[in-house]
Formats: structure tokens, sequence, C-alpha cells
């Protein structure tokens, strides 16, 4: 698959403008990074990654895609795109940070303004190599390997930023982000997967989202929140599973639990999600 280069895109290492040369993109210090022959580019710095593979695990990463390509979330999606839509045209610039293995940018991408002059720069990154190789053969954007503590992209370049269910840093975001430049996320509220949660834990916590005081103290000014809340048809045994592994739940519940969860069939769980729209102030 080609890979879809942007003149945005900054070395992880200096900052400097990157510039494609054949199957490579380089800067002026002479740093390259070799283009994936799947259409990705890794531009993970020496000082980005914990782990030797960071990131959502290739079998975490096969879970959500058999997960989410079945449907189940598909009322999280047509949400986003509504809030999306109106923030949007056809020289948008908008990034997926943690983009997973590509699901909502998909569902987005399809929706998106286009005319004669153009479609928006549509630019998705991960930490997780494997969830960047899997979001490539969804359909064609930017795909990055990368750190939402270090975005290779230019300072003040994004016209509108999604955190969906990742670990936001805001001050990180605020650097990408145009003045009066938007970002969503998307939070688990406290009744996302209630059933499951009941099952697999002795009791169930919920501790209330500190997102929006976050981005607050950042520099970001909240826009609109809302909740979106509904039960998904019967799950299945294996989609249970996938839903599990999809989720932190798979390494923080016991041995007992994931027996209990095993059990289950054609149990209905609680998809509970809050946004928020949040706006980069203007700069001084």
């Amino acid at each position: 698959m080609n890979f879809l280069y942007s003149e945005l895109l900054r070395c992880p290492l200096d900052k400097l403008a990157l510039r494609q040369d054949n199957t490579q993109l380089r800067c002026a210090s002479g740093h390259s990074f070799d283009i994936a022959r799947q259409g990705y580019v890794n531009l993970l710095g020496p000082g980005d990654k914990r782990s030797r593979d960071p990131g959502d695990s290739k079998e975490m990463v096969v879970a959500r895609r058999a997960f989410l390509s079945s449907g189940h979330y598909e009322p999280v999606a047509r949400r986003l795109i509504e809030l999306i839509r109106p923030l949007s045209g056809v020289d948008s610039v908008i990034v997926d940070a943690g983009c997973g293995e590509g699901y909502y940018l998909e569902q987005l991408g399809a929706q998106l303004p286009a005319s004669r002059h153009g479609t928006p720069t549509v630019i998705g990154f991960d930490i997780s190599k494997s969830a960047v190789q899997a979001a490539t053969r969804r359909f064609a954007a930017t795909w990055l390997v990368a750190s939402n503590r270090n975005i290779p992209l230019a300072p003040g370049s994004v016209d509108c930023l999604l955190s969906l269910f990742g670990f936001p840093v805001f001050e990180s975001f605020r650097t990408v982000l145009k003045d009066g430049g938007t970002l969503l996320t998307a939070n688990a509220g406290p009744q996302h997967l209630i059933e499951l949660r009941e099952i697999l834990y002795p009791s169930v916590r919920y501790s209330a989202s500190t997102v929006v005081q976050q981005a607050e103290s950042a520099g970001f000014s909240l826009g609109t929140s809302s909740a979106l809340q509904f039960k998904t048809v019967p799950l299945h045994q294996s989609q249970i599973q996938q839903l599990l592994g999809m989720t932190p739940h798979l390494f923080r519940t016991s041995m007992a639990g994931k027996e209990r969860a095993a059990q289950l069939d054609n149990f209905p769980v609680t998809v509970d999600v809050i946004f928020h729209l949040l706006v980069k102030g203007h700069t001084s």
C-alpha cells in the first residue's frame, strides 16, 4: 500500500520538516525513516517508548478489529461523525491521536466533505506498531507509529484532534492544534460495560473523569459535553472474549473473573460514552 505523505510531518528527533525521498522520509539534519511496505512510517524517537514493543499487542488488535468490525460500536462512530462534521472542510487537518486499528477514523473518513478542490487531510497515529499495521488495511490515510508525548507534526497545524478512549497528553495536543482548534475526547462513562464489570470483579468501582479539568489546566476551554448510552445486542461467547481482549479489563481481572466471563453467552452489555469538545485558546 502506498504511503500518503504530508508536508506537516516533522522529525521526532529535531522537529525539522520531513521530505519524502523514494522509500524514506528525511529531514535536513540527515535523519531518515523508512516507509514500511504496508504504507506507514515509524516516527517513534528513542525516548518515546518504555518497552520494546509498546502499546496494544497483536492479540489485542485482532480482538478489537473483530469486535468493532461486527458493528457493535457503530452508534459511537455515528455520534463522532455528527460532532466532527460541522468542524471539517475540504482544507481541514484531522488527526486521530491513538488511532488503534483505525475503525473510527475509517468511519469518519467515509463521511468527510470532498470537492474538486480536494479532501481533508487525515492522519492517524498510535504507539502500537501492530495497531497501525492493521489500520493501513482499512483505508487510505497518513498512518504513523508515534507517541502522544512527541507528536511528529508541525506546531499549530491541526484543526481537529481526536483522543478516543486513549491517554491524552494535553500539552502535546495544544502544541499541534491551531488557535481555536478543537480537541474531541471520548471516554467511558460510569455505566460502561457495567454488566461485564459486575461479572469480572467482586465490587465495581468508577472514578470520575478529570479530562475536562486537565484540559482546562493546559489552556483548553470546554465547548460542549454530551453522553451516549445504549445496550448492545446479546453477545455470543466469542464476542465477549473479543470485547474483554480489547480492553484493560483483560489484565486487571483475576483468573476467577476470566473464568466467570468464559461462561457467558447471549449477554448484552451497556455502552456508556462521554464526549467533550474542547477548544484551544489563542496564544498571547
